[in-house]
């Protein structure tokens, strides 16, 4: 059996019906979707591009950033030990249980490690524990810089997480429901 491009959808991959009248082959792909003409084009790194506002198109951060090693293994090592806010607030996030909204942990965004991530809708979610109280002009500056790529960030605290679990999913599903 051979497999042969829908007339109407050319382009479309998936589209694919199959020809029995034909020797077995391998799937016939459409030359839009080729390795050589699909390009992954990367964001402006902090300072470049034109300033203008960003688009869906390059905000894409996650592909096309540099990423030191020791960040990537520190991250890791984030995952395994999340605070019990933050796991808690996983187990509600995973597997796209929000409204269907993906969600990542402890995503390296910009050399930071954001708590949670929603590429869809650019959306850092944090879960601040007592450190955050003294380091208030640090994430002050971390979420400026973040912004500028067109991110916004909520951040709650782990009380808000423990207490009022369903407020703060209403917030990031509202959130999610508005930037998409």
């Amino acid at each position: 059996m051979a497999w042969m491009l829908d007339s109407d959808s050319e382009a479309s991959v998936g589209m694919a019906k199959q020809s029995s009248n034909l020797l077995p082959s391998r799937p016939v792909w459409p030359k839009t979707f080729c390795h050589q003409h699909y390009k992954l084009n990367s964001p402006p790194r902090f300072g470049e591009g034109p300033g203008e506002g960003l688009t869906l198109e390059n905000r894409n951060i996650v592909i096309g950033q540099k990423i030191d090693s020791g960040k990537v293994s520190r991250a890791k090592e984030l995952r395994g030990q999340m605070t019990p806010a933050e796991k808690l607030l996983w187990q509600q996030l995973r597997a796209n249980r929000l409204h269907g909204f993906h969600f990542r942990r402890q995503q390296l965004i910009d050399g930071f490690i954001v708590d949670f991530y929603c590429h869809k809708a650019a959306l850092i979610v944090e879960i601040d524990g007592p450190i955050h109280e003294s380091q208030e002009d640090y994430d002050a500056d971390r979420e400026q810089i973040l912004s500028k790529r067109g991110l916004l960030t909520l951040r709650f605290k782990n009380e808000d997480v423990f207490q009022n679990l369903n407020s703060v999913l209403k917030s990031i599903a509202m959130a999610c429901k508005e930037r998409t």
